[in-house]
């Protein structure tokens, strides 16, 4: 009966794991995202039921109670939190991983110490090592993400003399701890400063990068918590959480590093930190101030209306103003009128990967419509009009023809090659990178000045009207 009851749990496993993998693999489309989605929470519950039933840890009824207590919070919040704030949550829900796997090898130990079980070998202490590291960096770095994102710390770049080495030297302290506790499992005070060192280390590495490099850290800490639950898998000998754990922190990595790309950023700076840091307001390439011309929403209204081909390129400033549905009113409009028109995704618009893509089909613009920026970028040159909205740094042409601009070298979008450039933006504040957007002087150039729900709300009656 024993052994039955094994296979059983392993079976269960084995359909989470592919439950997870068949998610991760929908999740590639926008098309197939949602379904991706409930496959993967699918295989989670699988898997937390049958881990909590084999453990014997608790009851059904507390089991029970748990699940509901959870899904509930997790409902309010998904339904609460505006689709700017999504940034945010996903750097909680990174650290909630971490703390997790934090506490679970933490407890782990002290089980074992507790009980007077056999203390585990050197491949279990460094596992249970690399586990608590990981989730403790994870922790406190994404509390920082969150308060940047949030606006509670500074999102510019914080540092002071001497930052590099202190890390280097807490690091190499931690390291030498680490060989210390492996060969010696019972020294407790080994594992508190470990620990300690890890959850400090956190906080040092991501105050430094500035708030126009969120979108990398979010995806590098998400990567993170899944090498910190693949290293507890293996403490817990827990097979289903040694694949997700390898599923989470690969894909966070390749996410990690298409958003270097396109950031223009590498790796190396990533895991190093002290990137990103923010600038002050540059002028045009030239050296000169940048004068811009406005256009008014019943002018605009009759470009849009005169053209035949239109590329949008929406930004974080889009869903600040909760205008993607408005937005998306005004392409089904356009399109009833026999004009071509789809949407630009730059991989890093917004504060997090796929944020745009995101908030757009929320709003139910076709998937089709969606097109990624190597995918659209040589297509500028044949549009008619390219209504740029809260986006800034994705479309700054000085990333292309500015040596002198601290994104020089960043992929963006080759909206200025369109006939007409429409910038439907508040004001002349600068991006999230601190930098003024030479794109705003071009002779094509026209500002659509004012917030972006109300102005491209007047633009769709004013087409209307037509």
């Amino acid at each position: 009966m024993e052994i039955n009851s094994k296979i059983i749990i392993e079976i269960a496993y084995l359909i989470a794991s592919t439950l997870f993998i068949v998610g991760i693999k929908l999740l590639g489309k926008p098309a197939t995202a949602r379904k991706g989605n409930m496959l993967s929470a699918v295989g989670m519950l699988i898997a937390v039921l049958v881990t909590l039933i084999n453990q014997r840890v608790l009851g059904f009824v507390e089991i029970l109670i748990c699940v509901t207590v959870g899904s509930a919070i997790g409902a309010y919040y998904a339904k609460k939190v505006e689709m700017t704030a999504i940034p945010q949550m996903v750097a909680i829900f990174n650290g909630f991983g971490g703390a997790a796997s934090v506490l679970v090898a933490a407890s782990e130990y002290w089980r074992i110490l507790e009980t007077g079980e056999a203390l585990p070998g050197g491949f279990v202490s460094s596992t249970m090592l690399i586990g608590g590291i990981i989730g403790s960096i994870t922790l406190t770095g994404s509390l920082i993400a969150f308060g940047k994102l949030q606006g509670i710390v500074s999102g510019g770049s914080i540092t002071f003399k001497g930052q590099h080495p202190l890390n280097a030297l807490l690091a190499v302290l931690m390291l030498v701890a680490c060989v210390f506790f492996v060969i010696d499992p019972s020294a407790q005070s080994l594992m508190i400063a470990i620990l300690s060192i890890a959850l400090l280390l956190g906080v040092l590495t991501v105050i430094p990068i500035g708030g126009a490099d969120m979108p990398v850290v979010v995806s590098l800490l998400n990567s993170y918590s899944g090498l910190a639950a693949c290293a507890t898998g293996f403490v817990l000998q827990n097979n289903v959480l040694i694949i997700a754990g390898a599923l989470v922190g690969a894909s966070g990595l390749i996410l990690t590093n298409i958003m270097c790309k396109g950031m223009n950023r590498s790796l190396v700076n990533v895991l190093l930190g002290g990137f990103g840091s923010d600038t002050g307001a540059i002028a045009s390439a030239d050296g000169k101030d940048i004068v811009v011309k406005e256009v008014g929403i019943e002018e605009a209204a009759m470009i849009f209306d005169s053209s035949s081909n239109v590329i949008i390129v929406p930004g974080y400033g889009m869903a600040v103003a909760q205008a993607q549905h408005i937005v998306q009113e005004l392409s089904e409009l356009l399109s009833k009128k026999g004009i071509n028109c789809r949407f630009a995704i730059h991989p890093v618009a917004g504060r997090m990967p796929g944020h745009m893509n995101v908030l757009l089909a929320e709003a139910n613009v076709p998937y089709e419509n969606l097109v990624e920026m190597d995918s659209i970028n040589d297509d500028f040159q044949n549009a008619d009009v390219a209504l740029v909205i809260g986006a800034n740094d994705v479309v700054n042409p000085a990333a292309k023809n500015n040596p002198s601009s601290p994104i020089f070298g960043m992929p963006v979008m080759n909206v200025e090659k369109a006939t007409t450039v429409i910038v439907c933006k508040r004001g002349m504040a600068a991006g999230y990178a601190g930098i003024e957007n030479e794109l705003f002087g071009y002779n094509n150039c026209l500002m659509l000045f004012g917030d972006a729900k109300s102005t491209i709300t007047g633009v769709v009656n004013e087409i209307k009207s037509l």
